[in-house]
């Protein structure tokens, strides 16, 4: 029987290391750790993500600062909010929700949050630092499944790594994070060909690929530690909506070990985000 990783009780210790981190910031420097949220539009899913990251920031000894803009706000009053949270030293983190709607460049935006203050790791700054191993703040989701695989796997030197997922927001970056652990990596997705063959050759399993059930436990080798990144609604036979992972639940019991969705990687893409508030403050005026 593969072994649940619970990243529910994982995300719960990384935010109480991150409130005695805030505390000891407040305490010596007077310092409180400072998180802007902007959330643009009324999407629900958007919606629940940024309320749950304000619900965990109190957890964590971080002040938050919402703004919550109507759908239609033109990127210029966007690009003058981030400007001004770049320019507020009580704001140490500034995260803008996606997707943005279709007036807005996300590019343009993501580039104009200072790197500093960058706690999603998605600034191109940031990205350079993570590829060239320099430093820098690392996207939430990638650096929170190396913390759920540091909980079953000791030693990651030339383990053979698989990430299906080619997106700038997980797939590429847990790539470069795994190599920077000595494993040997190969990144694929939805469209590479014999992917079924390429999976069953891995110790890790990154599955990244945002479809439903793509992995079978065909695809997974015996003894294999599977991380599972999607996050996917689908409608049941019986109607209601449910979420599901890019792994298929059946017949992977013969991996080592496997994330749960929900309850694997999400929580601790939260506690990650914290993490790097907290981090970003610890860095300000050093």
């Amino acid at each position: 029987m593969a072994a649940m990783i619970d990243g529910k009780a994982l995300a719960e210790r990384v935010t109480r290391e991150a409130a005695m981190r805030a505390a000891a910031l407040a305490s010596e420097r007077g310092i409180v750790p400072g998180l802007a949220v902007i959330l643009i539009g009324d999407d629900p899913a958007s919606r629940i993500y940024v309320d749950r990251k304000l619900s965990q920031a109190g957890k964590a000894g971080v002040r938050s600062f919402e703004h919550r803009l109507p759908a239609d706000t033109p990127e210029a009053a966007l690009l003058r909010l981030i400007a001004a949270c770049n320019a507020d030293p009580a704001i140490h983190g500034i995260l803008v929700q996606l997707p943005l709607p279709p007036q807005i460049d996300s590019a343009r935006v993501l580039d104009a949050i200072d790197p500093a203050k960058d706690v999603d790791g998605f600034h191109p700054v940031n990205v350079g630092r993570l590829s060239t191993g320099t430093g820098g703040l690392v996207p939430c989701t990638p650096l929170g499944c190396m913390r759920l695989l540091e909980t079953v796997i000791e030693d990651f030197r030339g383990l053979k790594a698989v990430v299906i997922g080619k997106s700038n927001i997980v797939g590429k970056p847990v790539a470069l994070l795994l190599l920077e652990r000595e494993c040997t990596v190969t990144v694929t997705h939805i469209l590479t060909r014999g992917l079924p063959a390429i999976a069953r050759t891995a110790d890790i399993l990154v599955a990244a690929a945002g479809s439903p059930g793509l992995v079978e436990g065909s695809w997974i080798k015996p003894g294999a530690v599977v991380i599972d990144v999607g996050i996917n609604r689908v409608t049941g036979v019986d109607g209601r909506a449910r979420i599901v992972g890019d792994v298929a639940r059946e017949g992977v019991d013969h991996a080592a070990a496997i994330t749960p969705v929900p309850g694997g990687v999400g929580p601790m893409t939260i506690a990650c985000l914290l993490t790097n508030t907290v981090r970003a403050a610890e860095r300000h005026g050093a």
